[in-house]
C-alpha cells in the first residue's frame, strides 16, 4: 500500500543533467566508456509503501519510482523495471537520492533504464532509509521478494505522476538486480511466477543464488573479497529471522567482535569507522592456523591461482572474526551433508538435511529450487572475485537437469567473443574497460601488471555497467 500519496518528487533530470551525474562516478564513468546515449527526462520519487518482514508483520519501507517522459519514446504506455539494488552497509541508504556519493548505483539505473524510456521501481530494502524494523533481512528470500512485490503495487498506484501526466503502465513487466539485488531478482521472480503474476522476462545479475554452494566454497578457504560484511550481514539477518545461528553469539565469533554483532551492519556509521573501532576486522575472516591439519590447504585455498591473493586476504594470525571451532563443525557440517554443487558438481542441488544453523538457513534459501516459465538471462564476469561465478554456473547446471520451459541466456561478460554472438560488443567494451583499469594501476606504479586493481574493481565498477547494459539489450527484444 502507498503510505504517501503522491510519492514525493526528488528531482528532475534532462539528458544533459544526467550525463553530467554519470561523469562525477566510477560506474557512470564506466558507462559512458561505451557509445552510451540517453533519450528521456527523467523524474525521480521517493515511494513509500507498506511491507511485511520476516515475522508478516506490517513495516513501512521505500524506494525511487522513475519516470522517463520528455519525447514520443520515453511517453505512452511504458514497460516497467523492477530493480533490486546490491550490498550496502550504510542504513540510511536511499536509491532515490542521487546526491549522495553512495548512490552510483541508483544513478547508473536511471542511466540504463529509465533514460531509455523504462520506468523504474526500485526498493531501499527493509531496514533502510525510513524503515523502522532495526535489522535488514539479508539474503532472506522470501522477505525480499516480498518487499519487491509490495513495492511495485505501491508504485504502480502512483502512476501516472503529475510531472509525466503522458507516462503509463503499457503491461510489460521485467524483474532486474545486480549482486544482492540479482539474488533479490531471482527470489522475485520464482515469487511472482508462483503467486501467477506475469513476468515478461528476468535478468538477474551477479548473485549469490546457490547460496549454500558459496557458503562451503567461503569455508573452505575460497574467502571471497567482502565475505568479513556479508557474514556479519548474514549473522544479523538469519539470527533475527531464524533465531538458530547460535545461544550466545560467542559460540560463531571471536571475543574481539562477538558482541552486538547482530545488531552491527547496516548502520548509519561508516564500515571505515567501525574497523578503526575495532568492532569489525578489515578483511580476516578466519585464522590462519588451520582448525585441523586436514584443512591446512584451504587455509587459505590457493586454487585457482588468480584468486589465491584474494583468499589469503581472508586469514590472519589474530584479529580474524569466526572460530576456528565453529569453522571446524561447518566443514565437518559441509562433508556428512555434501552440496551437489560444491566442491564436486553431483546433482547441482543443495545438500539434502543439514545439520549446522547456518548450513540449514543457506540451504532454506538457496534458489536451486525452480525454474522459470518466463525468459531469463544470467549475467555475470567469470573472475569474479566478490560474488563467486559458480553461482551463475551452478544456476545453469540445475535448470539444465529439470529443463525450464523457458529460455535461459547465460552471459559471461568476460568470455571470449563468439562471432556473430549479440553481446559481442558489450564484451569488447568489458575488456577495453579492463584495459583502462591496469593502465592507471601500472602508471602509478603497481608491480602485478594492473591485476590486483581489476580484481579490486571486477564486481562493483566493471561486470555492473555492462550486465546492467545486457539485461536492457535482453529486455529491449521482448
Amino acid at each position: 500500500m502507498l503510505l504517501e500519496s503522491p510519492p514525493q518528487l526528488v528531482a528532475t533530470y534532462s539528458v544533459a543533467e544526467l550525463v553530467a551525474l554519470l561523469g562525477g562516478n566510477a560506474l557512470g564513468q564506466t558507462l559512458l566508456q561505451t557509445a552510451y546515449v540517453p533519450l528521456c527526462t527523467i523524474s525521480v520519487y521517493h515511494l513509500e509503501y507498506d511491507t511485511v518482514d520476516p515475522a508478516g508483520n506490517l513495516t513501512p519501507a521505500s524506494g525511487a519510482l522513475m519516470v522517463p517522459s520528455g519525447s514520443a519514446a520515453c511517453e505512452g504506455g511504458r514497460p516497467i523495471v523492477e530493480y533490486a539494488h546490491g550490498t550496502q552497509t550504510d542504513q540510511s541508504f536511499d536509491i532515490a537520492n542521487f546526491s549522495t556519493s553512495e548512490n552510483d548505483e541508483g544513478i547508473l539505473l536511471a542511466a540504463v533504464f529509465a533514460a531509455a524510456g523504462y520506468i523504474v521501481v526500485a526498493p531501499n530494502y527493509v531496514g533502510y532509509d525510513i524503515s523502522t524494523l532495526g535489522y535488514h533481512p539479508y539474503l532472506v528470500a522470501s522477505q525480499q521478494a516480498d518487499d519487491m512485490i509490495d513495492a511495485l503495487s505501491a508504485a504502480r498506484s502512483a502512476l501516472p505522476t503529475a510531472a509525466a501526466p503522458s507516462t503509463t503502465d503499457g503491461g510489460k513487466l521485467f524483474v532486474t538486480g545486480y549482486s544482492q539485488g540479482g539474488y533479490v531478482a531471482m527470489a522475485t521472480h520464482r515469487a511472482m511466477q508462483a503467486a501467477g503474476t506475469a513476468v515478461t522476462a528476468a535478468a538477474p545479475l551477479s548473485g549469490p543464488y546457490a547460496l549454500s554452494a558459496f557458503g562451503d566454497a567461503i569455508f573452505a578457504g575460497e574467502v571471497s573479497l567482502s565475505a568479513t560484511l556479508n557474514v556479519i550481514m548474514i549473522a544479523g539477518s538469519y539470527q533475527h529471522t531464524y533465531g538458530n545461528l547460535y545461544a550466545a553469539s560467542t559460540d560463531v565469533f571471536s571475543s574481539t567482535y562477538a558482541t552486538g554483532i547482530e545488531s552491527l551492519l547496516p548502520s548509519t556509521t561508516p564500515v571505515s569507522t567501525l574497523e578503526s573501532e575495532n568492532k569489525l576486522p578489515t578483511s580476516a575472516l578466519f585464522s590462519s592456523t588451520p582448525p585441523n591439519p586436514a584443512y591446512a590447504g584451504e587455509t587459505p585455498a590457493t586454487a585457482p591461482a588468480t584468486l589465491a591473493a584474494v583468499f589469503a586476504q581472508g586469514f590472519a594470525a589474530s584479529g580474524y572474526l569466526v572460530l576456528n571451532s565453529y569453522r571446524s563443525s561447518y566443514l565437518e557440517d559441509a562433508a556428512a551433508h555434501p552440496d551437489g554443487g560444491f566442491p564436486l558438481l553431483t546433482d547441482a542441488v543443495p545438500p539434502a538435511s543439514p545439520s549446522l544453523g547456518l548450513r540449514i538457513d543457506l540451504k532454506t534459501n538457496d534458489l536451486r529450487s525452480w525454474a522459470p516459465t518466463a525468459p531469463e538471462l544470467l549475467c555475470a564476469g567469470s573472475s569474479d572475485p566478490t560474488v563467486f561465478y559458480i553461482n551463475t554456473q551452478l544456476m545453469q547446471d540445475y535448470w539444465a537437469l529439470i529443463a525450464p520451459t523457458a529460455p535461459v541466456t547465460v552471459l559471461d561478460i568476460d568470455s571470449p567473443i563468439v562471432a556473430g554472438e549479440p553481446y559481442g560488443a558489450l564484451k569488447t567494451d568489458f575488456a577495453a574497460a579492463e584495459d583502462l583499469v591496469r593502465a592507471a594501476a601500472i602508471a602509478a606504479g603497481a608491480t602485478d601488471g594492473g591485476e590486483s586493481a581489476v580484481l579490486d574493481k571486477y564486481h562493483a565498477t566493471l561486470v555492473a555497467p555492462f550486465c546492467l547494459t545486457a539485461a536492457r539489450q535482453f529486455f529491449d527484444g521482448y
